[in-house]
C-alpha cells in the first residue's frame, strides 16, 4: 500500500487551531492526518474512503457532526468515530454513541485519552496494522526483529 493509500485519521472540525494542533499532535506519534472544515467537505473528500478512524466535532456549521454520524451509519461505512465536543451532556453523549461513535471525548480533552481511543478504534477494526504507533512501540517492533515491512 502506497504512502497515499494508506489509511489516516480524519480529522472533522470547524476551528482551524483545533485541526492543526490534532494534525501536529497525531503526525508526533506516526499517524497519517486529513483535516476538514466541515462535514461536506469530509463527505466531497476522495480521502474518505482511505480514512481508518474518524475524528468529529458535533458542532459545526451546516451539517452538524451528528447528522454526519447518521448519515455515515445510514450508508453502512464502517469507520470508527472518535467524537469531540464541548457540549457533554449525558443525551449528546448517548445520542453519539447510538448513532455509532466509538468514543465521546468533552472538550477540552486529554491528548493521551484522545490517542488512547483513536488506537483502540484503529486496533478494534483492523484499520491500520501498522501506523501510528509511538515511538517506544516502534522501538520494540524493531527489536523484536520487525523487518519495517507491510505484510
Amino acid at each position: 500500500m502506497g504512502e497515499r493509500d494508506r489509511p489516516v485519521v480524519s480529522v472533522v472540525d470547524d476551528d482551524e487551531s483545533l485541526r492543526r494542533s490534532l494534525r501536529n499532535l497525531l503526525r508526533s506519534v506516526g499517524f497519517g492526518v486529513e483535516t476538514f472544515a466541515s462535514a461536506e467537505e469530509f463527505l466531497r473528500s476522495a480521502q474518505r474512503e482511505n480514512t481508518g478512524c474518524l475524528v468529529l466535532d458535533l458542532r459545526m456549521t451546516g451539517m452538524s457532526g451528528l447528522d454526519l454520524l447518521r448519515h455515515l451509519a445510514a450508508a453502512g461505512s464502517r469507520v470508527p468515530v472518535v467524537v469531540l465536543t464541548a457540549r457533554g451532556d449525558e443525551e449528546t453523549r448517548e445520542r453519539s454513541l447510538q448513532a455509532g461513535a466509538v468514543a465521546f471525548l468533552e472538550k477540552p480533552f486529554d491528548g493521551d485519552a484522545l490517542l488512547d481511543a483513536i488506537r483502540a478504534a484503529c486496533i478494534d477494526t483492523g484499520a491500520t496494522p501498522r501506523f501510528g504507533l509511538g515511538e517506544d512501540e516502534m522501538s520494540a517492533d524493531s527489536r523484536d526483529g520487525g523487518d519495517g515491512h507491510e505484510s
